[in-house]
């Protein structure tokens, strides 16, 4: 992680504003967790100290839409299930992705996060919905119970996350153990979280995740899927160790064939499907052998065409679910379903069906025309989507909110939320969130 380390020049370090502590002060707090270690990323403050309050009504519509989103999101499992040509008619699934798919069951979600704006006026919208590695958990678990005590008359909104993450995991294991006739009683010993260890960005996610499981008394193993192998008695190692879960950090793109997304784009230098570890892990899970959290049913559910699909299919949806699409999924469609040369620039945004959290998003009212035509040349079609544009409100400080919210096995269970100065400004602050207990 890319730390300020001994900038003595860094801002924010005088006496405490409004009640808070200066940012000095709290970095201290932050390095003592052992947990986060980047108050600062690249020398700039990293946080918000002063925190987004939220009325309980704010809070209770951000929660029902988070849980609507996911809603939509197990219905568009079951019907792909129903009508699994559209594995290849909508979705262009590579081989080892429709493996994956076929292999899940049709199961997906452990925990995710969707992101939400309120608009100017006043609706909900859903940008998109991480339910293949969600991250930011230590973000906002930590500066929430840091800073929540220098917020009087809240709520903090995280401080159930852990045991909900807990009971999520120990839920999910007792159903693949009676799923394979063992007893569901009998608890877990040993889990694994693989992520991709030459990265560091979710390594305070990975510390915390190791930390709530130990605190339970878990042994847990950290790797990468190179470190996964199945023994003689077809049992998940990894290092080596017989593991119960796997909790799963590493993106099923990754896992599976890795494809160019722009005209011209050289191939990736590692772009054959990671075999020998998936397809014996596909095997184990699907004989409920293993526990996968999240499962690799993710890798339909992340695709962005899931959303064009609740677009361009909604008679496919239930009656609840077509009004829900409408009231807060952006209008989305294939990149290959569209005439380009008529597209205004600032009605739209383009987005990779497999980018998150940013990555390989052209917002067209903030972008010169000849960027956006430029992008719009450059994509490969099958790999791309559109989705409407909608005017965020702005809050006091004029910054644009972005509510991640929480969604653990289908209910909503916490913020991470992030303020930025404009759509396509990447390097957003992160704020606690706290409710009002006045209603």
């Amino acid at each position: 992680m890319n730390t300020a380390s001994g900038a003595p020049n860094l801002p924010n370090q005088g006496p405490p504003r409004d009640g808070l502590p200066s940012y000095g002060e709290f970095a201290r707090l932050v390095y003592r967790t052992a947990i986060l270690s980047d108050p600062w990323l690249n020398g700039v403050e990293r946080f918000r100290i002063r925190g987004v309050i939220l009325a309980e009504s704010d809070a209770h519509r951000l929660r029902e839409a988070a849980e609507r989103v996911a809603y939509l999101h197990q219905e568009l499992a079951a019907i792909v299930r129903t009508h699994p040509e559209l594995l290849d008619q909508f979705f262009s699934l590579t081989p080892f992705q429709r493996s994956m798919w076929l292999a899940s069951g049709g199961h997906w979600h452990g925990i995710a996060r969707v992101d939400l704006f309120i608009c100017e006026d006043g609706t909900i919208r859903a940008c998109e919905m991480n339910s293949d590695t969600p991250s930011g958990e230590a973000e906002a678990v930590i500066v929430n119970r840091l800073l929540h005590p220098f917020h009087p008359g809240t709520v903090d909104p995280n401080c159930d996350l852990e045991a909900s993450f807990l009971e999520m995991l120990m839920d999910s294991h007792r159903a693949d153990r009676q799923a394979s006739g063992e007893n569901p009683e009998k608890a877990p010993r040993t889990v694994a979280i693989i992520y991709p260890t030459d990265l560091p960005e979710d390594l305070s996610m990975v510390a915390l995740y190791r930390t709530w499981l130990e605190d339970r008394g878990l042994r847990v193993i950290l790797g990468s899927p190179f470190n996964i192998t199945v023994d003689n008695r077809d049992r998940v190692l990894v290092l080596g160790e017989p593991v119960d879960i796997i909790i799963r950090h590493y993106k099923t793109d990754w896992w599976g064939e890795r494809e160019p997304i722009w005209r011209g784009q050289p191939e990736f230098p590692d772009a054959d499907p990671l075999d020998e570890q998936l397809l014996p892990l596909l095997a184990a899970h699907a004989a409920r052998r293993v526990t996968i959290v999240n499962p690799f049913g993710a890798v339909v559910v992340q695709n962005k065409l899931a959303m064009a699909l609740m677009w361009e299919m909604r008679h496919l949806f239930s009656p609840r679910a077509q009004v829900w699409i409408e009231e807060l999924i952006p209008q989305t469609t294939r990149l290959t379903s569209v005439n380009v040369k008529s597209l205004k620039r600032s009605e739209w945004v383009l987005k990779s069906v497999y980018g998150c959290e940013g990555d390989s998003v052209f917002c067209g009212a903030f972008l010169k025309e000849r960027e956006w035509r430029s992008a719009l040349t450059a994509a490969l079609p099958r790999h791309w989507v559109l989705q409407r544009f909608f005017k965020v409100a702005p809050n006091e400080d004029r910054m644009l909110t972005n509510y991640g919210v929480y969604v653990i096995g289908g209910r909503s269970h916490g913020f991470y939320t992030r303020l930025s100065a404009a759509g396509t400004d990447y390097t957003a602050l992160t704020a606690p969130t706290f409710v009002t207990t006045g209603g």
